[in-house]
């Protein structure tokens, strides 16, 4: 389909550009006091987006721009959730005492960047577009992360992630061009009908470009052994972009692995397709789930020794990849299925985690676990919303996180006994998860003095932003009916209809 045929499916893309113009734009005539103002712009934008994703969804279009872009309803479903989470980050941003004295102009109009290229992430079908959009949110995300300028933490982490973020980058083309150099292809269905006409000479090949595509995506999602990065970027980044980057490029870089591996080497279940088992060199479910287990194992263990909230947030974003990994090997309806959902909650209750660390490191001026002492009894809304986080990204009932790992679970025992030592592995890391998240409540309800002075936050907005994020999270534990048939209707994509 040509360019401009392409651009009536567009609209929310093009609602996104125009937002970070009118951003860049609208900085450029306020002054520092005032440059918050340009959040206006931004969300207002964002809010059309989601409108317009709401209004115009459900279609089906592949080959947009020249067979570059799909739209689908399995897009559609992870462009929102990114759209939401950038709306409430930059709700939780009004209120960041870390962003004050810098222009926060430019804060806004970066995250509605990287917004636009993780939403193009999603619907990426071919290599050229696929890598673009990744190096658009990669830039974003090292200005956002380096944004606190005069804190060395903040420097160091940009530095940081620029390192990593270049060697994965580099490592990950070097994967794209052995893959181009086999199938002369970029469309992600081209070379689906290139592989399967290679011999089996070209399996090497095959492998090592599969490998070094997986590194590239595999730091995206923070995997292990590519999440050395991950714990000092999200410790020293505004706490607002930690909760960011927990978040949105984590369910972009899972839409591109489904979408990137479902199309190019699999037929309906990527990884249980006769396409992978042509690869018979090695055997990819199972290395895929051991990096899975590794990755939940490592996560958690190194949780537990943190003496600071936020990092052991970072390092739980780590584990809760891992989880969400279970499901990639089998790449069965129900494994991305419950992708799909667990990311949905996990974006409710992680922002809500991440949001009041920000409250308590800017109201009491620390992030370790001594700061949230006696919080439960001073402010019993925060406690109890805190309480309420810390269950669900346990994954205990009645909470949204246990809706999550059950949909996860279910589809990795559903794809049989091979599978069952993973699940097991998924259960003891969630019992060993409990500690760090549980201490978060002790030092609450049971460390420091009991305060007979109760009150509530001084902002309105938020305690609104609280119960937004709170109440979901408790509801959606009970009744998930809605979200499960809205994911459901969203895996057209997947069954390839």
């Amino acid at each position: 389909m040509s360019n401009l045929e392409s651009l009536k499916f567009f609209w929310p893309e093009l609602i996104l550009s125009a937002t970070a113009l009118i951003a860049i734009l609208s900085d450029l005539f306020y002054e520092r006091k005032d440059s918050h103002k340009v959040s206006f712009w931004a969300i207002g934008g964002l809010l059309l987006t989601f409108i317009t994703l709401r209004l115009f969804g459900g279609s089906s279009v592949n080959g947009l721009f020249m067979g570059t872009m799909a739209l689908d309803p399995f897009s559609e479903f992870f462009k929102i959730l990114i759209v939401l989470s950038t709306i409430i980050v930059m709700l939780m941003s009004f209120n960041s005492s870390e962003l004050d004295g810098y222009r926060k102009g430019e804060y806004y109009t970066i995250m509605s960047i990287m917004a636009f290229g993780l939403v193009m992430m999603t619907s990426a079908i071919d290599v050229l577009m696929f890598y673009v959009a990744i190096e658009i949110v990669s830039i974003m995300s090292f200005f956002l992360a380096g944004y606190l300028k005069r804190n060395p933490n903040s420097n160091e982490a940009s530095l940081k992630y620029v390192i990593y973020g270049a060697f994965s980058s580099g490592v990950m083309l070097y994967g794209l061009s052995i893959l181009f150099g086999l199938t002369g292809e970029t469309n992600f269905f081209a070379i689906k009908n290139a592989i399967s006409q290679l011999g089996p000479d070209s399996n090497l090949a095959l492998i090592l470009s599969i490998v070094f595509i997986l590194v590239g995506l595999g730091y995206k999602i923070s995997a292990v052994p590519f999440h050395f990065w991950t714990p000092d970027v999200y410790e020293g980044s505004p706490t607002s972009i930690t909760a960011y980057l927990s978040v949105a490029p984590k369910a972009a870089g899972f839409a591109l692995i489904i979408r990137f591996f479902n199309i190019a080497f699999g037929s309906n279940s990527a990884m249980g397709s006769d396409e992978w088992s042509s690869l018979n060199s090695l055997p990819w479910p199972f290395l895929i789930a051991l990096l899975s287990a590794a990755t939940m194992t490592i996560g958690n263990l190194v949780a537990i020794q943190q003496q600071s909230v936020k990092r052991m947030l970072a390092y739980s974003s780590i584990a809760h990849a891992g989880y969400m990994m279970m499901a990639i090997p089998v790449m069965s309806q129900s494994g991305i299925y419950g992708i799909m959902i667990y990311l949905f909650m996990y974006m409710l209750m992680n922002l809500g985690a991440f949001f009041v660390v920000m409250y308590v490191q800017d109201k009491f001026d620390g992030e370790n676990f001594d700061a949230f002492n006696g919080l439960g009894w001073k402010m019993p809304l925060l406690g109890i919303s805190m309480t309420l986080f810390m269950v669900a990204l346990t994954g205990l009932p009645p909470t949204s996180g246990f809706v999550g790992k059950f949909y996860i679970f279910a589809a990795v025992i559903e794809a049989g006994n091979q599978y069952y030592w993973l699940a097991f592995v998924g259960v003891i890391n969630s019992v060993v998860s409990l500690y760090y998240y549980i201490k978060v409540v002790r030092h609450m309800y049971f460390e420091g003095e009991r305060s007979d002075i109760v009150s509530l936050p001084e902002s309105k907005l938020t305690t609104s932003l609280v119960l937004v994020l709170a109440l979901p999270t408790f509801f959606l534990g009970w009744y998930f009916s809605p979200l499960v048939e809205w994911a459901n209707n969203s895996l057209n994509f997947f069954l390839g209809i």
